[in-house]
């Protein structure tokens, strides 16, 4: 089931009518509030979600979600009439999976649904096999069950920057570069896009790291990209 949060009621009704007749169950909520509680209460396997809301505006509302253990897995397509980077940047760093400038085809609107679906933790390419926890000093990362525990406590991450995390403590010191993060994260490769990642390396270390401006856990290794350090985390 598919939740669709616009003010704009033709919008609303445009993206449930095309979602719709790609056999997709729609909602729909018209403001911030009413959709936080509707994502709350549905639990919807994706949310499109307008950045111009009233009461709570899809930034706050995006963030919400991602603060709430039930909700933090779901991913979330923003839509904006806005089409400059520091919006879409702000959108990543509360935890956006994808953007989408109005007005935008129909066709590109199921072909990025689709492919949040293939992505997520319930979707197609999910490995069937159960996979075993990283763990490194305190910090312990379990794929299949989506967690994160530093010293016993739970760490609420969303699901790229889950997905981020689990690829670099996969291979602990080896180094990622940005465009293979991409790759291997967002599944597609696109040079441009590459401050995306850092963005969320940002957001990663702000959750995990005792010190994220000195991290020790996700390290910068300068001109090339990020790795996972090798040494026990502590």
């Amino acid at each position: 089931m598919i939740l669709v949060v616009d003010d704009e009621r033709h919008i609303r009704e445009l993206v449930q009518y095309t979602l719709e007749r790609c056999q997709f169950k729609v909602e729909t909520a018209a403001d911030g509030l009413t959709a936080l509680e509707a994502a709350r209460r549905l639990l919807p396997n994706l949310i499109i979600l307008d950045l111009m809301l009233p009461g709570k505006d899809g930034l706050a509302v995006c963030r919400a979600l991602r603060e709430t253990p039930e909700t933090a897995d779901i991913p979330v397509i923003m839509l904006t009439v806005l089409n400059q980077e520091a919006d879409k940047v702000r959108g990543l760093e509360v935890g956006a999976d994808d953007y989408l400038t109005k007005p935008f085809s129909p066709r590109e609107l199921v072909a990025r649904v689709k492919a949040q679906l293939r992505r997520s933790p319930g979707g197609s390419i999910r490995p069937p096999n159960p996979r075993k926890a990283i763990v490194s000093g305190d910090l312990a990362i379990y794929p299949d069950r989506h967690q994160v525990f530093r010293g016993g406590r739970e760490i609420v991450l969303s699901r790229k920057e889950f997905r981020l995390l689990e690829v670099l403590a996969s291979r602990p010191g080896q180094v990622f570069t940005r465009e293979a993060l991409l790759e291997l994260v967002w599944e597609y490769d696109n040079p441009g896009d590459t401050r995306t990642v850092d963005v969320h390396i940002r957001y990663l270390r702000r959750k995990l790291e005792s010190d994220p401006a000195h991290p020790k856990i996700i390290q910068t290794v300068r001109g090339v990209g990020y790795r996972f350090s090798d040494r026990k985390v502590l």
